[in-house]
């Protein structure tokens, strides 16, 4: 796989595929730009190197074509105070408007193509829509790991149309993280897995029984397990038809002779809501009318003890609703125990997109662990064993 870094770009029309799909506020304000700093090294370099950049990527889930809520021309600004020069926009990402503005970039300049979403071709890897995309640019650079697991037209299937096709930083770091997780992990290896379901994780997890020492588990599939073990949940959510799954994941632990860590008291609510009535009992009590909204507080000190003395550290998946300030202390906790294991003790810490990045980044942790994912699913399924198609086109 050819990476960026040995690649001239001189003289070069880069069509590179980002992933500048970030969250905006009502004003279309950019309120995470993680995915955008990412993509700084790779960029630069193609600049400094004489090349021009054409950026193309996704934004949200546009249901009927254009739709101004989703237009990337709301990043043309930020954009350009980013990368300290103007970046242009073109209106469409194909056609002849967009080909035109692409032939005429000179060395240094960057074009910005409107969301590849617009059309419903790209999402289905349509090749026709692939093929045109593709006339944009001489050399293509996918950096987009948080979409490498969907074969899309601009993620996959255009690779086909160019003879020379480079691994963007992004893209680079992400697997080479990934797999010194995997397979070059220091001892002892925890686990923490978050999030509401067991079945979202359940490859994962079965993956992770090989490698690690210490599995925690926490968040809303937290309940299933409980359930397997004959607790009670109150209306916490579950999935009851993955409770013998849950009996077997334990079973195989204990068989791999990997210790498992579940939450010994939860934080509870009336209501599904930040001002609800809450209560700390402990596991498998959970009244009826009342749901586990977050680990308790002698669960977030069991969970730090065991992750303060890890030497790698992976963590996908909250430990609660932390989007509610009041059911966030545990996601917050374990937060402060990864960075602690990491610049304390030296630990490696994989953050593994999605929530959890969110979580280390509200917190103003980011640059404080190992390395924070950009991609939620794709690394999940990179670390399940699946090829990613997006990885596999770049070969």
């Amino acid at each position: 796989m050819k990476t960026v870094n040995s690649y001239n770009f001189a003289g070069k029309r880069a069509l590179v595929r980002v992933d500048f799909n970030v969250p905006l506020n009502e004003r279309f304000e950019i309120t995470d730009d993680t995915r955008i700093k990412a993509t700084i090294p790779t960029i630069t370099k193609i600049l400094n190197d004489g090349g021009s950049v054409i950026l193309m990527s996704h934004l949200g889930r546009p249901k009927d074509g254009p739709t101004d809520k989703y237009s990337l021309k709301h990043l043309v600004t930020p954009l350009s105070v980013v990368f300290g020069r103007p970046v242009k926009f073109a209106d469409d990402c194909i056609g002849e408007s967009a080909l035109e503005q692409a032939s005429a970039l000179q060395g240094g300049e960057i074009l910005l193509l409107e969301n590849l979403r617009f059309y419903k071709e790209e999402e289905k890897g349509n090749v026709e829509f692939a093929e045109k995309l593709s006339k944009l640019g001489d050399v293509w650079v996918n950096d987009a790991f948080g979409t490498a697991h969907r074969a899309h037209a601009s993620t996959a299937v255009i690779g086909q149309f160019f003879q020379d096709r480079v691994s963007g930083f992004v893209m680079q770091a992400e697997i080479d993280n990934a797999q010194r997780v995997l397979e070059h992990a220091d001892r002892p290896f925890t686990a923490i897995m978050g999030g509401s379901k067991v079945s979202d994780k359940i490859l994962l997890i079965e993956k992770l029984l090989d490698k690690v020492d210490n599995l925690i588990i926490g968040g809303g599939m937290t309940y299933t397990f409980t359930l397997a073990e004959g607790g009670k949940i109150g209306k916490s959510i579950s999935e009851p038809d993955k409770v013998e799954l849950a009996k077997e994941l334990l079973k195989k632990a204990e068989e791999k002779g990997v210790k498992i860590y579940m939450p010994v008291d939860n934080l509870c609510a009336d209501k599904f809501s930040n001002d609800a009535n809450r209560q700390v009992v402990a596991t498998g009590e959970i009244p009826d009318g009342w749901e586990g909204l977050d680990i308790g507080p002698e669960s977030a000190k069991l969970f730090k003890t065991v992750i303060e003395s890890s030497k790698t550290i992976l963590w996908n998946g909250p430990m609660g609703v932390f989007e509610f300030p009041n059911f966030a202390n545990g996601t917050n906790a374990i937060a402060d125990a990864v960075v602690k294991a990491t610049e304390e003790n030296g630990a490696f810490s994989l953050i593994g997109g999605g929530d959890s990045a969110s979580a280390v980044n509200n917190a103003g942790y980011g640059d404080r662990v190992s390395y924070v994912s950009t991609g939620g699913g794709a690394l999940l399924e990179y670390m399940e064993g699946k090829t990613l198609p997006g990885v596999a086109a770049l070969m």
